[in-house]
């Protein structure tokens, strides 16, 4: 029995020591989910302009733009070098955007944006990002990285999950297939058009070389049996600091082939807001339904039956 556990033991060893793509590469220390620019001036459209203007300037694409609450607006950025590091990898596509966000808080205009490098991590890209994060620094500014109180590694975000029993990035939620790509592609188009569970579309990335499309997506919850899916909603529970982390919206689903997926959304918030505590104020207690919630509208959107909370749809 002993042997058994043991030769159980290092086969557990062994296959977390398996390297992925991004963790090839030397650690480059710790990293946080988000950078800080430099703060914005006069009001926060006017701010999104000027930064639209400058991204632009510097070969970005403004693929979506999102307002999610009163003072808040997400511009979400992609070019050719993120769309084509995206695509050599599984589900790559989730890096295939950034998100910077201008929110007016406390008398301030704060501009931050993903970390590029963190995300890269994050979803095994096949690439760190480095250039790109350069770019940003150089137009939005760099006042350092935020988020956590203590950052995470390159190994850690590969390997990232919350606790024990919480899902990992190669843990996400099927929600529909079609007959053929093109066939997934158009019904979740029909169904963001139609916004008839309070799914909007965002953005839309097409990844080049392969079938997989990128959806970021707006959830609006109707009322107090829905608030659980309503991003203004989760944000109010779950971004709380002096700094905004109002660039963790929208969230996405990809099609891939004939099937549409997304990150669990436990996954989701957690690698963002990783020192989110388990029970207490601003904790994931008090969102408890919203992963359950949001898989289930999206997995409509995606035309799929919706079974329970991390479990794939019929």
């Amino acid at each position: 029995m002993i042997r058994k556990i043991s030769y159980f033991l290092v086969a557990i060893v062994a296959l977390f020591a398996v390297q992925t793509p991004a963790q090839a590469a030397e650690d480059g220390g710790e990293m946080m989910p988000f950078v800080r620019g430099n703060d914005g001036a006069i009001s926060v459209d006017a701010t999104s302009a000027t930064l639209a203007a400058q991204l632009t300037a510097v070969g970005f694409e403004i693929v979506g733009t999102y307002a999610p609450y009163t003072n808040a607006n997400i511009l979400i950025i992609s070019n050719a070098t993120l769309q084509a590091t995206a695509s050599k990898t599984e589900f790559g596509g989730y890096g295939a955007a950034q998100r910077v966000s201008i929110t007016e808080h406390n008398g301030s205009i704060q501009v931050g944006y993903t970390n590029p490098s963190y995300m890269a991590a994050a979803y095994q890209m096949d690439g760190d990002l480095s250039g790109i994060k350069s770019t940003l620094k150089g137009v939005l500014g760099d006042q350092g990285e935020y988020g956590p109180p203590e950052g995470l590694t390159v190994k850690d975000l590969n390997g990232y999950h919350y606790m024990i029993f919480m899902p990992y990035f190669d843990n996400p939620n099927l929600l529909g297939s079609a007959p053929s790509h093109k066939e997934m592609v158009d019904r979740v188009e029909a169904n963001l058009k139609s916004n008839s569970v309070g799914v909007s579309k965002v953005f839309r990335i097409d990844i080049p070389g392969k079938e997989e499309v990128v959806f970021g997506v707006s959830l609006k919850g109707n009322g107090e049996d829905e608030k659980e899916k309503d991003d203004a909603w989760v944000m109010s529970e779950i971004d709380f600091k002096d700094v905004r982390s109002t660039a963790h919206l929208p969230i996405e689903l990809i099609v891939s082939g004939k099937k549409a997926w997304a990150l669990d959304s436990k996954f989701r918030i957690a690698i963002n807001f990783p020192d989110l505590s388990m029970t207490g104020d601003n904790s994931f207690m008090n969102i408890m339904g919203s992963p359950g919630k949001i898989q289930e509208a999206i997995t409509i959107i995606s035309g799929g039956n919706y079974t329970g909370e991390g479990k794939y749809a019929n």
